[in-house]
């Protein structure tokens, strides 16, 4: 009985690569999906240092200091708010007609918004065009369809070590050129002080710079990466038939194969409709997925607002430039942890326990925000202050891992493999729909907390909370991924 019963709960996978050789990654294909979701990250972060400044600017806020946190909070959940509405539509339409063109698409809307945005100089102009990119950039959750599309349970796990690399790269580069090169002509006006484009439109250049890059995205994209999706479904017969309204016939097999699997004639089932993807396991990955994703971008709106924020209002009054030097030595610190450790972190604890140990250490990180500002306050910004700041920011690497942990969970809770798109989409539409109330409900209460008369600790307690919803969620999880798929 004993033996049996350790013997179900053996995870899959490891039992599996006691017995079967690890498959080497597809480089050719996986240096070229990194490449283009580098794009995501590059313009989101190139926004993030002077965000903030911005909403002075323009002057939506007449002048109130606490109201920025709030225009900023609405700012984020436009993108998110237009996201949910149209994300698993993109991914589902992966399925069909292939992933290489809902990338595509995807970079087209980030280059047209990046553009709109530098130009916008109303607030409305500005949510348009955030809300715009979400609504067209679906490459997220199918780069990530794309990337179960070409690895298998061995070598997974390891391909989601290098998946850190773009966003890294764009939490390094994005602030930097957000925080140095906004307002130019005032910054370097021996270079740029006799522009007039740039004196009218001071967010442009930072703009310019990540759209560049996108645009370059995009022709690599095109001209190098190859289709993932064996059997595709031309959109002008998607149209006929209803655009994913028709039915389908029951697929022969549920077996989430990999690419080896494939060239063996197994049978591959068809894309399943919605209403067959809303199993147990995907509404519990979902679940977790949405909490933690919630909790991470409330998280990572605050924090450039609390450093932007007056010492006096419960912050630390650093401006754009070093804020966007501290965001992009946190983006560092979190790549290279995660693409050195996390593959043998992943082999010697699993994903369950990497997953919980993150979404715990949100609650020490909420901890240290009232602790840094009573320290700025006593001493000023010293080595004190410098120090949490960089506990606190170490402490968040611990959360960045969770994100892969999440995604072996989801593809392990598919129904098949013709349908990972789409139950990467319901995931990324709840977490997308989570993500709409994160970064506006935090950021209204850090303002409001900061009014006279408030509890200064309410947006902290707020914090806490969605730190514990997400832990929560995560105790509903299965030890390992392969449970699931031992059980399909």
């Amino acid at each position: 009985m004993d033996a049996r019963q350790n013997d179900e709960e053996t995870p899959l996978l490891r039992r599996s690569e006691q017995t079967t050789a690890k498959t080497p990654l597809p480089w050719d294909q996986l240096w070229i999906i990194l490449f283009s979701q580098l794009s995501d990250p590059l313009s989101s972060k190139t926004l993030a240092p002077f965000i903030p400044q911005l909403i002075r600017d323009i002057g939506v806020t007449h002048g109130d200091e606490s109201q920025v946190g709030h225009y900023v909070g609405i700012l984020q959940s436009s993108y998110y708010a237009a996201h949910a509405l149209t994300v698993f539509h993109w991914s589902q339409l992966s399925d069909h007609i292939g992933r290489k063109p809902v990338i595509l698409t995807a970079l087209s809307a980030i280059s047209v918004s990046m553009f709109s945005f530098g130009l916008s100089k109303t607030f409305l102009g500005l949510v348009l065009s955030r809300a715009v990119c979400g609504a067209f950039n679906g490459s997220n959750s199918v780069i990530k369809s794309m990337v179960m599309d070409i690895t298998d349970v061995t070598n997974m796990p390891k391909a989601y070590g290098f998946m850190p690399i773009p966003w890294m790269i764009g939490a390094i580069a994005g602030p930097l050129i957000g925080g140095s090169l906004s307002r130019p002509a005032d910054r370097f006006p021996n270079i740029f002080g006799r522009s007039e484009l740039l004196k009218t439109y001071p967010y442009l250049l930072p703009c310019s710079v990540a759209i560049i890059f996108v645009l370059a995205a995009w022709l690599v994209t095109y001209v190098r990466l190859k289709e993932s999706v064996s059997t595709r479904t031309s959109f002008w017969e998607l149209i006929k038939g209803g655009f994913f309204r028709h039915s389908y016939a029951k697929p022969s097999s549920n077996v989430l194969v990999n690419p080896g699997e494939a060239n063996t004639g197994e049978v591959q089932s068809r894309p399943l409709p919605l209403r067959a993807l809303l199993t147990s396991k995907v509404s519990i990955a979902t679940a977790s997925y949405a909490t933690t994703g919630m909790f991470h971008i409330s998280l990572n709106s605050i924090i450039p607002v609390f450093y932007a924020t007056p010492i006096e209002f419960g912050g630390l009054s650093l401006d754009p430039p070093r804020i966007g030097s501290i965001l992009a030595a946190s983006g560092a610190t979190h790549g290279i942890f995660q693409l050195v450790f996390y593959a043998r972190l992943h082999d010697q604890f699993g994903a369950k326990a990497i997953q919980i140990t993150g979404v715990s250490s949100g609650i020490p990180i909420v901890i240290l925000f009232p602790v840094i500002n009573a320290l700025a306050r006593a001493h000023g910004i010293g080595l004190a202050v410098w120090l949490c700041i960089a506990i606190q920011l170490a402490l968040t690497t611990s959360l960045i891992l969770c994100l892969p942990c999440l995604a072996l969970f989801i593809r392990a809770a598919a129904p098949n493999r013709a349908s990972l798109g789409a139950t990467n989409g319901i995931a990324q539409m709840f977490d997308a729909g989570a993500k709409i109330i994160g970064p506006a409900s935090a950021a209204s209460v850090f303002s409001y907390s900061m009014q006279e008369g408030h509890d200064t600790w309410l947006v902290y307690y707020f914090l806490m909370t969605l730190a514990i919803l997400a832990v929560g969620a995560s105790l509903l999880l299965p030890r390992d991924p392969s449970v699931w798929e031992d059980h399909r």
